[in-house]
């Protein structure tokens, strides 16, 4: 690969140029404030201590730095793709692009698979008859569904539910606030550690739960194509939307800690109904249990339908690029939906909650919520840290003097950052790899079936980029 500094003519891009900085601002700002703190934020305070918000600040932080290389690499690379086309042009290898790639597909099975147990957590709260697995394989069969039909319809109830997601974490804030006014908080339980805990490993600990919560914005790039004066908006927004994000994880947290003893909240399922449950709002306790726990599981339902989507468009691109069987290229002939590919992805995310529920039937306890959220959690820390290194590597190709060029210092502390935590997780929780290497072995086993069978399973006429019925997609 070249090292000149004159910039490769790129393929004119076939989609329109229409997201704003603002526009793309919110949609980072939507899509890193998922619904990871409505299901892991009890895990981070039992880890921390009532100082738990700090894991969410360093976590952030982290994030942020990492964010910070996206934002350099998308202004060179304005196309979909993300980190597969970072690790492409950085390395020019096909089975490193393939390992970044299948690496954060399975990311997105985990993380699909511990946010339908948190749904099925929300949901017991209230309604306690049906089967915990079975509320799970519903819940993700029903998302299935809802991208099959369409993803206009998909985008349109993603929409809708960001912005019940907020108003959940906005009635959080309420209360905290109002609490404080009432001048009942008692603010030295937020630098309080866990008793006995190194307070650095405390909050690598927390960091390690609370990044799953920071999550998503890999998404953003895959939207760089389409925003305009990428160079100067993209590294904004991008930016600008992790900030807000974190500090209203941290408001939140905050809140928590202060209305609801720490004990509480590290041993509830549902944290953030505790805070509810405190009974501040003038308002009967029981039908704001109700009304939370709804708002909860629309947040959880928001960002698991991101994830749904996201694994079958993977997979179909990968098709499409002859890298797995062709059958995941095959779209509903009205409905222009990869059905093969969202039925698979389905298959595979079940697969993962009936392991954990046999595991546990068995006597092997495990937390399926924190068990997938820390496989998801590894998988994506290696994915950020290969981006990290491709923009590193990338430095001086490619540029033009509008190319944003991020801090070298910020990069490598983040760097860091993803190899101490990508090391402690495994370190505490080592079992979590063997789940790892399960789902990339799914990828493989797909990308030897493509090899064996070669074109055979290619019908004849049909050429890499195309769908697979030969129409093209929409």
């Amino acid at each position: 690969m070249s090292d000149s500094a004159v910039p490769k003519a790129e393929p004119e891009s076939e989609l329109r140029r229409s997201i704003t900085g603002r526009l793309l601002f919110f949609y980072v700002l939507g899509d890193v404030l998922g619904s990871g703190i409505y299901v892991l934020i009890g895990a981070v305070a039992g880890e921390v201590g009532g100082a738990f918000w700090a894991a969410f600040a360093v976590g952030v932080t982290v994030a942020a730095f990492t964010g910070l290389a996206y934002a350099e690499l998308a202004t060179k690379y304005p196309r979909a793709a993300g980190a597969s086309l970072y690790v492409n042009k950085a390395f020019g290898s096909r089975a490193l692009t393939f390992l970044t790639t299948v690496l954060y597909l399975s990311a997105t099975f985990a993380a699909a698979g511990s946010l339908a147990a948190g749904f099925a957590r929300y949901f017991g709260q209230i309604w306690s008859l049906p089967p915990a697995l079975l509320i799970m394989i519903v819940f993700i069969i029903l998302l299935a569904i809802v991208n099959y039909v369409g993803i206009t319809e998909s985008v349109v109830i993603n929409m809708a539910m960001t912005i019940v997601e907020v108003t959940g974490l906005v009635i959080v804030l309420l209360i905290g606030a109002i609490y404080v006014g009432q001048g009942k908080a008692d603010f030295t339980v937020l630098t309080n550690f866990s008793s006995g805990d190194n307070v650095v490993f405390a909050i690598i600990a927390g960091v390690a739960l609370a990044f799953f919560a920071m999550t998503g914005f890999e998404n953003a790039a895959n939207v760089a194509e389409e925003t305009i004066d990428p160079s100067r908006n993209f590294p904004r927004a991008l930016i600008g939307g992790m900030a807000a994000a974190g500090v209203i994880y941290v408001l939140v947290s905050m809140s928590a800690a202060l209305v609801v003893p720490v004990d509480t909240l590290a041993s509830s399922d549902a944290a953030l109904l505790e805070v509810i449950r405190a009974g501040i709002l003038p308002i009967s306790v029981s039908v704001m249990v109700l009304v939370f726990a709804i708002i909860a599981m629309v947040a959880i339902t928001n960002t698991t339908l991101v994830q749904v989507v996201t694994q079958s468009r993977i997979l179909y691109g990968m098709a499409r690029e002859d890298v797995v069987p062709a059958a995941f290229a095959k779209v509903h002939p009205t409905r222009r939906s990869p059905v093969v590919a969202l039925v698979f992805s389905a298959v595979v995310v079940i697969a993962l909650l009936v392991a954990g529920d046999l595991l546990n039937r068995i006597g092997l306890q495990v937390d399926i919520v924190e068990r997938l959220a820390a496989v998801t959690v590894v998988l994506l820390l290696v994915v950020y840290a290969g981006v990290i290194v491709a923009c590193l590597k990338l430095r001086g190709s490619d540029e033009t003097s509008d190319t944003f060029r991020a801090p070298t210092a910020l990069l490598l502390v983040g760097l860091v950052g993803n190899v101490v935590l990508l090391y402690y997780v495994i370190s505490t929780d080592p079992g979590s790899l063997i789940w790892c290497a399960g789902l990339v072995a799914v990828g493989f086993v797909l990308f030897v079936a493509e090899l064996a069978l070669g074109k055979r399973d290619r019908p004849a006429g049909v050429r890499r980029g195309e769908p697979i019925d030969g129409k093209k997609d929409h």
